[in-house]
């Protein structure tokens, strides 16, 4: 119970930072994972699944930093169901104000015949041994069934059972490949809180996936059904079809108090907006225009006969305010001649904090803009926070460039740029003023990277829009992504190829790598 509203808690476990990264071309670097981890500490939600600790030294590495990081929520690390794994977990973690292990096994037929090869009798006897064996070490312990949904009762209902009286706080019902439908997953739970004799000494959870559209409808049934806890992420992001979006399962639970009466959830919705765009733009995935809660036309009315009615009262067509999930409603414009006061005050507005000194490097930022635009929105103002969280102490900066372009010469671009502080520069042709600019810096600096995305957008309207570029670039098999702005859209895609480079010189600093030369 909600010790502060007398309601049933439900609380949220975030799993962007390692479910959400598992979705292709959505992976992020140390300093990335840092930026949300802070999001999501803003967001106050429960549990924090910072990622796989034994997965690799870098994976390890950024699980005990957001450990190190976050006050108030649990930090967790998945493991398989290893003395190993677990103890690399308990490793990551133990730094944590609240050290959390969440350990699992598959409970399926289909999974124990033919990926663990295993009869049911030794995955039962292995899941209770191994969160005993993970209690000894954390406090807190979390135990999956994968591939849940389709496991049969009678076992699930054992190896719930077992793992409650090895020590497990909660226990986790995955919906592991969105297999489920809302009332069948709603009966699950259900007969889990029937069957179960201990059933009340843990909470139990739920982790549903998206492959059938159904990820968020299947967590909400089962909050319907007795669920204490739900596992999601920012945006939805996750494997294939991704995870159940956490701002939609929670503003559902806030939009609509006459089904969820009883039930309390602590996030505060007004950091959702800003969480949201801070993994859209670690990412690089965009967001669909018509995404729910914080797509750009979530709250946007075209047609005539609703913009009269939420002229005359905003309920007739919005469920919710834009307000509830963090954006303002009434946007400061400023300009040229704003002062640093206005800009900061905007910058707090906005759900922006910064040290003095990069306060001082934004503002410069903003008054090179305003010289470029006659206004400078809240949008842009937030894209260039964005662009400073992400920046860490780059290698490569651009000092300049110059391209050659048009329809009847081939595109060329000099490029000059500050590699450790000293001037670098290099010339290349390419099929476009782009093409030309990444494979100057590609000669420059000696490297080949595969260009696998590349997207180009606005950050506004208007003929002085910034463009917002976005990369993703391949090297030795890893994946990494850029973004960067600029009102000229070769500059902008310059900084986003840049900023990807970027984050891979320094990964290959930290783990003493090297990055491979072109022959």
């Amino acid at each position: 119970m909600s010790e502060a509203t007398g309601k049933r808690r439900i609380y949220i476990f975030d799993t962007t930072l390692r479910d959400g990264e598992q979705a292709p071309g959505c992976s992020m670097n140390h300093q990335e994972k840092l930026l949300v981890a802070e999001q999501l500490e803003l967001l106050k939600v429960d549990i924090i699944e910072a990622g796989f600790a034994a997965a690799s030294p870098g994976d390890f590495e950024s699980v005990r930093a957001v450990a190190q990081l976050v006050r108030n929520a649990a930090v967790a690390s998945l493991s398989r169901s290893l003395p190993q794994d677990i103890d690399a977990s308990w490793q990551a973690v133990r730094e944590a104000r609240q050290p959390y292990i969440h350990t699992f096994l598959a409970t399926s037929p289909l999974h124990m015949q033919y990926k663990l090869k295993m009869n049911p009798e030794q995955v039962y006897e292995q899941a209770v041994a191994m969160v005993r064996y993970a209690r000894n070490l954390c406090p807190r312990v979390e135990f999956s069934l994968e591939d849940a949904s389709r496991s049969e009762r009678d076992f699930i209902y054992r190896v719930v059972e077992g793992v409650i009286a090895a020590g497990a706080e909660a226990v986790n019902i995955p919906d592991t490949v969105g297999y489920a439908m809302p009332d069948q997953f709603a009966a699950l739970i259900r007969d889990i809180r029937n069957h179960v004799p201990n059933v009340d000494r843990a909470r139990i959870s739920v982790h549903c996936h998206n492959d059938l559209g159904l990820g968020v409808a299947n967590s909400l049934a089962a909050i319907l059904a007795g669920a204490g806890q739900v596992e999601c992420t920012i945006n939805g992001i996750g494997e294939r079809a991704g995870n159940a979006a956490m701002e939609e399962i929670v503003m559902s639970m806030r939009t609509r108090p006459d089904v969820f009466a009883d039930i309390a959830c602590e996030v505060d919705t007004t950091r959702i907006y800003n969480a949201s765009r801070c993994v859209v733009n670690v990412t690089g995935s965009r967001l669909q225009p018509n995404k729910a809660i914080v797509g750009e036309n979530a709250f946007a009315h075209e047609a005539g006969i609703h913009q009269h009615g939420v002229m005359a009262n905003a309920r007739t067509y919005e469920i919710m305010t834009p307000e509830s999930i963090g954006i303002p409603r009434n946007s400061m414009v400023l300009g040229k001649h704003s002062g640093r006061h206005a800009f900061e005050t905007r910058l707090a507005d906005l759900g922006f904090h910064f040290e003095p000194e990069k306060i001082k490097d934004l503002f410069a930022q903003f008054k090179l803009l305003a010289d470029r635009k006659k206004k400078v929105s809240d949008a842009d103002i937030e894209a260039l926070a964005r662009g400073i969280q992400r920046r860490a102490d780059d290698i490569v900066k651009l000092d300049r460039f110059v391209v050659t372009s048009g329809n009847t010469i081939t595109s060329t671009c000099m490029v000059r740029l500050l590699k450790d502080g000293h001037p670098v520069e290099g010339v290349a042709p390419g099929d476009g003023p782009i093409s030309a600019a990444f494979t100057a810096i590609n000669q420059i600096l000696g490297i080949q990277l595969e260009l696998e995305g590349f997207q180009l957008g606005a950050v506004t309207g208007g003929e002085d829009a910034q463009g917002e570029a976005t990369v993703r670039v391949r090297h030795d098999g890893r994946l990494y992504n850029g973004h960067g702005l600029s009102t000229d859209v070769v500059e902008a895609s310059i900084r986003a190829y840049l900023s990807a480079i970027n984050t891979l010189l320094v990964e290959t600093t930290e783990t003493g790598g090297t990055a491979h030369e072109t022959h």
